[in-house]
C-alpha cells in the first residue's frame, strides 16, 4: 500500500475552495487543520508556523487566514476591534469566550435561535447569527454576616 504524502489533504483543501496551494497556505492549512477543531490568532498560528520550520511572516498569516475565510473553510470570530479567532469549526455553533483566560469554547448551535430573532429589514436575508457569551471569574462570595 503506498503511503500518503503528508500535505496531500491540505493540498486538496485549498484546491478544492478554490485557492492555489502554495507552500505556505499548505504549511498552514496543514498546521490549522490537521489536529481537529480548534481557535487559533494569527498571532498563533504564526508562532507555531516558526517552531515547526515554516518561514512565513505575519502578514501572509494574516493574508492566508483571510483568505481561507472567504473561501468558506475557516470562520472568523470577532471578539472585539482588533481581537479575532480563527475557527476551523465552520457548522452551525456559538461561543463561549473566558475574557481572563482569552479560551473561547464551542457551544452548539440552535436553529430554534434564529426563530427567535426579529425580522430583517425589508430586502435583506439574514447570513449568520454570532452568539458569543463572555465569562468571567464568580467573585468570591461574602459571608451575610461581613456585609
Amino acid at each position: 500500500m503506498p503511503a500518503t504524502r503528508p500535505y496531500k489533504r491540505a493540498f486538496e483543501r485549498l484546491a478544492k475552495a478554490g485557492l492555489r496551494p502554495t507552500r505556505q497556505r499548505v504549511g498552514l492549512s496543514r498546521l490549522l487543520f490537521e489536529g481537529g477543531d480548534r481557535h487559533v490568532t494569527a498571532e498563533q498560528l504564526h508562532a507555531e508556523a516558526m517552531t515547526s520550520g515554516l518561514r512565513v511572516s505575519l502578514a501572509t498569516v494574516y493574508n492566508a487566514l483571510h483568505q481561507m475565510t472567504d473561501a468558506g473553510i475557516l470562520r472568523e470570530v470577532v471578539l472585539q476591534a482588533g481581537r479575532s479567532y480563527f475557527d476551523t469549526n465552520i457548522t452551525l455553533h456559538h461561543h463561549f469566550f473566558h475574557e481572563e483566560s482569552g479560551w473561547l469554547f464551542d457551544v452548539p448551535g440552535s436553529p430554534k435561535l434564529l426563530e427567535a430573532l426579529p425580522p430583517p429589514p425589508p430586502g435583506t436575508q439574514v447570513k449568520q447569527v454570532d452568539v458569543i457569551i463572555r465569562l468571567t471569574e464568580k467573585p468570591e462570595e461574602i459571608p451575610a454576616c461581613a456585609k
